[in-house]
């Protein structure tokens, strides 16, 4: 999917909260500032100066993204933090004028993120066009050498992914035993009621679901649900089955499609599913658009741009295969075994 950074406030900050993308960057750009409590900064005729703008520009921006840049890093120095800056300076003997003798009282600088934050937005400058470009290339590049190859199964990276897997696969035997024993219709009621428990959480039946993510055919589309819509499916799995069961045994028989249909919108309907459905299209919706480069038109209201810690669980160190964390958890029943 075609991104065009300066249009878009979440595809900006998504590249800004994912630091593993953002390090290559910086590793790529290898701009000189200076380093200032821990962090490499620079001011503004310095930026203005790479970007090949006038500093009159920079302060256009300045004003007219001021909340989304100081968020990103941008920040005006007063008081003592500047006279610690102004000492810094002293010590370099700056040849450049960038920095020179400062005896304003207060400077703005900006840090590597809202270095890049600027860029993502800034229309008037080649290199800056040329800067974006290369960004979504290294997020790209960064997001593929650590998921392996492929963002397909990301989800099965997150630590929670396996017991949520295996606790669905429990709660679906038991949601199509109800459906086998409680309701009068042929082998498409499986199908059928699954998609109507997909559409109540995330608005898609499953074949819209794997058409989004380019699925194969022979793939399943709960292997590439994350932890929390599992859960979701998992409840809502559950629930329903003992209703039929309920309703089944009140009747004394099984129950017709209209008779199951009334009950499942009985059911979906309840007040405490909200919260929980709200939160499931968010994370569904947010991180597929960050990690799967894949947009579900029917819940575009709620993409929001990831934070760090999503990235950390997704691409950091504690994130891994599901072929390691299934050989791990094979060993730890390994341990338990031997010790009884």
């Amino acid at each position: 999917m075609a991104k065009e950074l300066t249009n878009s406030i979440i595809d900006r900050q998504n590249i800004l909260n994912n630091q593993f993308a953002v390090n290559e960057i910086q590793k790529a750009v290898n701009i000189a500032g200076i380093v200032f409590e821990g962090r490499m900064i620079f001011f503004k005729e310095q930026v203005a100066d790479f970007f090949e703008v006038t500093t009159r520009t920079i302060e256009n921006y300045l004003k007219q993204f001021e909340e989304e840049l100081t968020k990103n890093g941008y920040e005006v120095l007063r008081g003592r933090r500047l006279a610690q800056l102004k000492l810094l300076i002293n010590k370099i003997h700056d040849t450049e004028g960038y920095f020179g003798n400062i005896k304003i009282p207060q400077i703005g600088i900006f840090d590597f993120r809202s270095f890049l934050n600027l860029a993502m937005l800034m229309v008037e400058s080649d290199r800056a066009r040329l800067l974006r470009q290369a960004i979504l290339d290294i997020v790209i590049d960064t997001i593929n050498i650590r998921t392996g190859g492929g963002t397909k199964y990301i989800n099965q990276r997150d630590e929670d992914f396996i017991q949520a897997w295996f606790s669905e696969e429990n709660y679906r035997k038991q949601f199509t035993s109800a459906l086998s024993s409680c309701v009068d219709m042929g082998s498409v009621k499986y199908a059928i009621y699954t998609d109507k428990i997909y559409l109540s959480i995330f608005k898609e039946k499953a074949s819209e679901y794997k058409a989004i993510l380019k699925l194969k055919e022979s793939e399943i589309a709960r292997d590439t649900f994350y932890s929390e819509i599992l859960d979701l499916v998992a409840s809502y799995e559950c629930g329903f089955a003992d209703c039929l069961m309920q309703e089944s045994q009140k009747l004394g028989r099984k129950l017709s499609a209209w008779e199951a249909d009334k009950l499942f919108m009985i059911f979906a309907s309840q007040a405490h599913w909200k919260p929980l459905i709200e939160k499931a299209r968010m994370k569904m919706a947010s991180r597929d658009l960050a990690f799967r480069d894949a947009l579900h038109l029917q819940l575009e209201e709620y993409i929001t741009p990831l934070q760090a810690e999503e990235f950390e669980r997704f691409l950091g160190e504690k994130s891994m295969e599901l072929a390691k964390r299934l050989e791990e958890a094979k060993d730890v029943m390994k341990r338990l075994k031997n010790r009884e």
